[in-house]
């Protein structure tokens, strides 16, 4: 595991990068709001994309390279995802095909992202799709506009028991449930499964269409 200091606009974020032999592909991946890149879905999905032959990057934000635990405004996460995006394919990802994603909040940037980072395939882990309601107040917006702005091809993987909800599956985007809540701890397995069979699928077909 190599670690990758990146300066972004809005302090230091940090790579933790885990090359592949003979890499077919990339995947960069964000971590939740109040968490860090040892949740352990980022975990499992890391070490099956990297059997499966791709290089992984899990990014810190530079929040959490600062020791805060409150996240930065939605602007300064996507600007430093950006950045790092854009160090890693010029740098330590140098010519290798792109896939993003994260969860939870990593998940939504990697979405508002996609378009100007380039990337060839989004994956979210817990999309936070419909904020719980609080006592008294009015209903948060949902989030579906994001996961809906994605123009390549995305897995969302859900907790059938995520208090945030459960998004549809439609022609660019499919969503596995899962047995498990908004952690989706309770069944890595079939995490594991999801991401896998997307993975290799996704892979394959890039390599057939260059």
């Amino acid at each position: 595991m190599k670690e990758v200091e990146i300066g972004t606009p809005f302090g230091t974020a940090k790579a933790h990068l885990r090359s592949a032999d003979e890499p077919r592909a990339a995947l960069i991946l964000g971590h939740g709001a109040g968490g860090g890149v040892t949740a352990p879905d980022l975990v499992a999905v890391a070490r099956v994309a990297h059997s499966a032959g791709l290089s992984v990057a899990l990014v810190e934000q530079p929040y959490r390279v600062a020791g805060r635990r409150a996240p930065a405004p939605a602007h300064h996460l996507d600007a430093a995802w950006t950045t790092v995006i854009g160090h890693l394919h010029t740098g330590e990802l140098r010519g290798l095909p792109l896939l993003a994603g994260g969860r939870s909040s990593g998940a939504r940037v990697a979405c508002r992202t996609a378009d100007a980072t380039g990337v060839g395939g989004v994956l979210c882990l817990a999309f936070p799709l419909q904020p719980p309601p609080r006592s008294g107040a009015a209903p948060s917006p949902s989030r579906l506009p994001e996961l809906d702005a994605v123009t390549v091809p995305m897995l969302v993987v859900q907790g059938s028991r995520d208090r945030f909800g459960v998004p549809l599956s439609t022609e660019m985007r499919t969503v596995v449930q899962v047995a498990a809540d908004h952690s989706l701890r309770t069944d890595l397995g079939a995490v594991e499964d999801a991401v896998g069979t997307w993975l290799s699928g996704l892979v394959a077909a890039r390599s057939g269409a260059s």
